[in-house]
């Protein structure tokens, strides 16, 4: 409810603070790169067993890049692959009692930051710089600040929307955790425990732990794929 706990500060840059989310996240690399090696690990010929799950997946991915970025995209590949796990794994985190990554704007705003930086890129590459520049002049030169404010903005509403959904499922089920108990002390307050926290949290986590996980995680990795492809189209 109040934000990821500061642990200490590193005395750089004005304070530099070490926090609840930078833990849990170096936890979901730390999973993910078990993940990778477990599933990389003795690879054969003749694909068989995870093996064969696993190139399907990368098939899978390959095809979802080339239909949305189009053709010649698929050294982005890993990193959309990177993208889309980081984001799974960090609101998923929550299941074992940890604070998901995704629920900290510091997390998605990062991610965000690394697209927006891409999308200007493949601009520039593929277009070049003078036409590059032209296009914030387009379709007259008084829409200059409006071109300039709806780029600013894909950053701001990938993030938000990412961090919006996690963060807003924390707080929800924080404060129906809370109810729950003092219902259960008024009503069930002989008993030892608090009853009525039994049942209806595990529901919720179904779709907050869950279900939004992976629709944010699937979504935030399209948008990433199709703002980067119509950038260089």
């Amino acid at each position: 409810m109040n934000g990821p706990q500061v642990y200490f500060e590193i005395p750089v840059l004005g304070g530099l603070p070490i926090t609840e989310t930078m833990r849990n996240q170096w936890i979901v690399i730390g999973l993910v790169l078990c993940l990778c090696l477990y599933l990389t690990h003795n690879l054969q010929k003749i694909p068989k067993g995870k093996q064969a799950l696993v190139e399907k997946g990368i098939v899978m991915l390959n095809g979802l890049v080339d239909s949305t970025m189009g053709e010649g995209c698929r050294h982005y590949t890993p990193f959309i692959a990177a993208i889309m796990l980081s984001s799974l794994f960090g609101s998923l985190i929550s299941v074992i009692g940890l604070r998901s990554t995704t629920a900290d704007l510091n997390t998605t705003l990062g991610w965000a930051l690394i697209v927006f930086f891409l999308i200007h890129y493949s601009n520039i590459r593929f277009h070049g710089l003078k036409a590059y520049l032209k296009g914030y002049l387009e379709p007259i030169f008084i829409m200059l600040p409006l071109n300039i404010l709806s780029e600013i903005a894909t950053p701001v509403s990938m993030s938000f929307r990412h961090f919006g959904n996690m963060a807003g499922g924390l707080v929800i089920t924080t404060l129906l955790m809370s109810a729950l108990a003092a219902f259960s002390n008024v009503i069930l307050g002989f008993l030892p425990v608090p009853l009525l926290q039994i049942g209806i949290p595990g529901i919720l986590s179904l779709y907050f732990d869950l279900f939004t996980a992976c629709m944010q995680a699937f979504i935030f990795s399209m948008l990433t794929m199709a703002y980067v492809g119509n950038a260089r189209s």
